[in-house]
Order: C-alpha cells, then structure tokens, then sequence
C-alpha cells in the first residue's frame, strides 16, 4: 500500500461516496488508487465545477463534499467553488496534487504555493509531508470541514509523498469518526431571552442558513406557531418556515426598501436563529441600531455595531428553542394581536399585486416563477445562479422545504447552478432537480452538460435569457441611467444542447412555458430550456419599492 492508496481508505471511512474533479500528472497515484474504491468519481470538465459540486453536496447532506485538482492550474480552478463554500458555509473538503518537495525550494514547473493561496478561503488547510500523518490529517480535515459554522479545508498531497510505499499497514488505518456534540443552552440566558421577547409588542423571528445546517427548522415552526410570531427568512433560509403558512414573511435579503423591509422596521424584538452576517448585514435591516436583539446560536455573535445583542443564547438549536418556548409559555407576554396577520398581509399583498394581469412577452420573472412553481412538487429541488434571477427567486419563488431552492448569497459565485444541481441529481435521483440561471451564469459553465449527459442524469436547466448581465444592467440604469460592457450575443440554446446529446426547448409565446417545464420534467435526458425573460421589470420593482409606505 501507498500514501494515495491509504489516503482513499480514510476517504471512504469518513463516509465519502462521491468525489468531484480533474486528473492530472501530480494525481496519477490517487486517481489510480481510486479505481479500487467504493467511491464514485465524478470527472468534470472544468475544476471550478468540481469545487461547485462538492459544495452543492456539502450544503445538501450535511457531510462534506469531497473535490479534487492537480496543482498549479487545477488548484487554481478549484478557488472559487472552495471560496463558495467557505463563505456559504457548506462543509467541503478539497485535495490538490502538488510538485515533489525535492522541487519546492525553486522555480519549478507548475509550482505554486497552493496551502497560501488556500489560506484566506478555507478553515484549515495543510500539506501532507510524509504517509504517516495522512489518517490524522483527513480526520481534522473532516471535522473542522464539518463543525459549525461549517466551510471548506483543503488537503495538499505532493508526487513523491503519495507515491510512499507503506511497510506496516497495520499501523496505519483511519481515525474514529467523531463529531464534537453541541452544548446544552444555559439556563440563565434562557430566562433572559424569555424576559426579552415578552416584553415584545411587535416580536419577529429571522431565520438563517444554520437553522437548515443545525435540523431545526421543526422547533422553529412550533416556537413561532406558539406564539404566532411572523418569520422572515434569509435567502439560504428559504423554506424553513413554509411560505404557505400564514406567519411566513418570505425572505429579507433585497438591498432596496421591499415588503419585508417594511415589515422588519416595525419590529421592536428580534429573534435572530442560527442566523449568518455574511449573507445579509445587520446595517440593512438596523440601520438605527434600535432594535432589541435576541441571538439564537451555536456559536458568540460577530462584532458589528448594528447588532449589538441584548441575550445571546448558545447551544443546540433543537435545545435551545423547546425551552424557551416552556418558560415563554408562563410568561406574562403581550404581543400587539394583530401584528403577525398585518405583517403577513403586507408581503402577500406586493406579491399579489405583482403577479396581476396576464402574462406579458417575455415573460417577467413573476410569471416564470409562478409557472415553475405550478409544476414541481414540495420536495423537488431547485439550485439558483447569481444574477438578477437570483434576486426574483430568492424573494418571490414560495418554498414549503428547507433546502428545497439552493442559493448561494455568501460568496454568491456565478456558474453554480449547473454543476451544483448534477450533484443533487446523484444526492437524490428519485427527486426532479431544475437549475434556474442566467444566460451569463449558464455559459460559465455549461460545459458540464457533457459531464451530466455522461452520469445519465436528467435534470431540467431553465435559462432566463436577457442577453446580458442582468443584475449588474439593473445597477448601472439607476445609478447612471445608462449601462457599460453588459451586453453580450448567445448561441441558440437549443442547438447548443442537442449538441451534447441533450434535449433543447424554446419558449417562443407565454403559454408555452407550463407545458414545456411538464415535457421536461418527465425526460430521462437532460434538458435546457431558453425563455426569454423582461429585464424592464427590474427597474419597474424598483420603482415599485421606492413607493412603499410603512405600516399603518
């Protein structure tokens, strides 16, 4: 046995069923020690997308995905999926092949230094310098990958320490498994966060990503349905509160005055749960530093002087909030009565008014959402790019389940959407996967559909099509009334896909979109759809928003 050999046995004893990326010379002994594994390598055809997948799989499961490159120009590929994942805080765990370390101390071909460049985007990273370190190193690698707040690691394998000959097996085998239990919450800070919220008038709960992360997204839905406090959800928090349910706000994420925003200024106490800064900053929605705050955590809040916290309550989640809701049960608790049925009331209302009036051509967003939503079921997923469509989907696009709409707003790296919804096709093949993006995102990497024509993984691609940058048009006609280097010419989609085998549709009247999504859904190729989108609409939301008054 090798080091790669002993490298791929620690893999499969962490659990890993799934490994992302492209072979190269400085990997020959790892990717040959996988043949002989339980592992399924998915070969990709660019290492961006490795990185996306392994990140989408990270995110979905719990367990971290698993990429890996060559060095040099592979590791440098890989950056910005595991930048993604570090700040979407996905657990990943990315390997790069690396020059022998007989070459290291010169200019030598295709030799950077892969662990500084990792630094600032990973939570730990390391160079294996000899066979024997390797059990403890994919262990840490694993755990720190895993912990909350979970994030990317990377693991650097030089040529000459893979290729190490092993001679007592039996003292080399991979660690236990083990993951560190989360604290019970302290029962001081219980009452206090109970003596905050019933001092409440107009109390709201804001949801984050680590509530779908910590599986607590049950005792959230009985705390707010107790006391009939409204939720609001950030973006990577969709669904964990049912939009169907009369408390759901939606999401708070838009960098503009929506519905949500004006419902959150009339909030006095904020129940902040398993909430993360990075996707949407305090200063948007306490802006006046005003608001009571209440931390809901696994771990200390970050320093920002907009969220300077009245109770911070640390522990499990799933612990955490049953005994809140015991002790908030007794309490002498006021809450003005018709604060969550007003507040509801104001973001269904936009919405309702957004959706009026047949659908126009193009389609606007609103309609495209509607049409999509009509034909999926509650569980079926859907993994969102970066762009303008994001903004529509993220604020507007109802879910009833978390993780059930994938959208990335840490990093929020265009080019996810493809690679990341083939990895939740080999996560859940029994479920329908669509991925939604842009025709810019889509180019980043539409290369993969070979990679999942090849896996024969059928999932529907939804190309919002306005032959541009869309978010960043949007940004330029406000602020200057004009726009500059956003614009751009597409191929036909159609031929495109076909070209790789797949299945290709185009939306060319509004009511072609249902049917088309129907006969997409049910192929056993992959497909992708091109439905020109009305860009107008953004600015026309824009103004819309400019125009809100707040509560009565």
């Amino acid at each position: 046995m090798n080091a790669a050999t002993l490298l791929v046995r620690c893999l499969e004893h962490e659990g890993v069923r799934f490994i992302f990326g492209v072979p190269g010379e400085e990997t020959l002994e790892f990717t040959d020690a996988l043949l002989d594994a339980r592992i399924q390598v998915v070969a990709t055809r660019h290492e961006q997308a490795a990185a996306f997948m392994a990140d989408v799989h990270g995110r979905l499961s719990g367990q971290a995905g698993v990429c890996f490159s060559t060095l040099g120009p592979g590791a440098t590929n890989l950056l910005t999926g595991v930048a993604d994942a570090y700040l979407d805080h996905a657990p990943l765990v990315t390997i790069t092949g690396q020059a022998s370390l007989n070459r290291r101390h010169k200019e030598s071909h295709q030799y950077i230094d892969t662990i500084a460049m990792f630094k600032p985007v990973t939570k730990w990273n390391v160079s294996i310098p000899r066979a024997d370190v390797i059990p403890e190193a994919v262990r840490k690698a694993f755990k720190i990958a895993q912990t909350e707040k979970p994030g990317a690691t990377h693991l650097e394998l030089p040529e000459d320490v893979a290729e190490q000959s092993i001679a007592d097996e039996a003292a080399l085998r991979p660690l236990a498994v083990q993951a560190p239990v989360m604290p019970e919450p302290s029962p001081s800070q219980v009452q206090r966060a109970v003596r905050a919220i019933s001092g409440a008038k107009r109390p709201l709960i804001l949801v984050g990503n680590g509530v779908i992360r910590r599986n607590a997204s049950e005792v959230v839905r009985s705390f707010a349905r107790a006391f009939q406090i409204p939720v609001l959800q950030t973006f990577m928090a969709k669904g964990v509160m049912p939009d169907s349910d009369p408390l759901s706000l939606h999401t708070l994420g838009l960098l503009a005055r929506d519905y949500a925003a004006v419902v959150m200024e009339q909030a006095d106490v904020v129940l902040a749960i398993g909430y993360d800064f990075v996707e949407y900053a305090p200063c948007f929605w306490n802006p006046r530093k005003n608001k009571h705050i209440v931390h809901v955590d696994g771990l200390p809040a970050e320093v920002d002087e907009h969220y300077i916290v009245e109770v911070g309550e640390l522990g499990d989640l799933r612990l955490s909030l049953p005994l809140i809701q015991k002790q908030l049960s007794s309490s002498s608790a006021s809450f003005e009565p018709s604060w969550a049925r007003q507040a509801r009331k104001t973001v269904t209302d936009g919405f309702d008014a957004e959706l009026a009036g047949p659908p126009s051509w193009p389609l606007r967003p609103q309609h495209i959402m509607h049409e999509l939503r009509a034909v999926l079921r509650h569980d079926d997923v859907v993994v969102c790019d970066v762009g303008a469509h994001k903004l529509w989907m993220a604020r507007m696009f109802p879910c009833e389940m978390p993780n059930s709409c994938i959208i990335s707003n840490g990093f929020a790296a265009m080019g996810i959407a493809v690679p990341g919804a083939i990895a939740a096709k080999l996560l859940y093949p029994q479920r329908r996967v669509v991925a939604v993006t842009g025709d810019g995102g889509f180019m980043m990497n539409s290369q993969e559909l070979e990679t999942a024509i090849r896996l024969k993984a059928p999932l529907v691609i939804l190309i919002w099509r306005d032959n541009g940058y869309g978010v960043i048009r949007w940004k330029q006609q406000l602020r200057f009334a004009r726009t500059s280097s956003v614009d751009f010419g597409n191929p036909d989609f159609v031929r495109y896909a076909e070209s790789f085998g797949a299945a290709g549709y185009r939306v060319t009247e509004p009511t072609e979109l249902r049917p088309i999504l129907e006969q997409a859904l049910q192929r056993d190729v992959p497909v992708v759809i091109d439905c020109p989108v009305d860009d107008g609409e953004n600015l026309r939301l824009t103004k819309r928003l400019q125009a809100l008054p707040g509560l009565p």
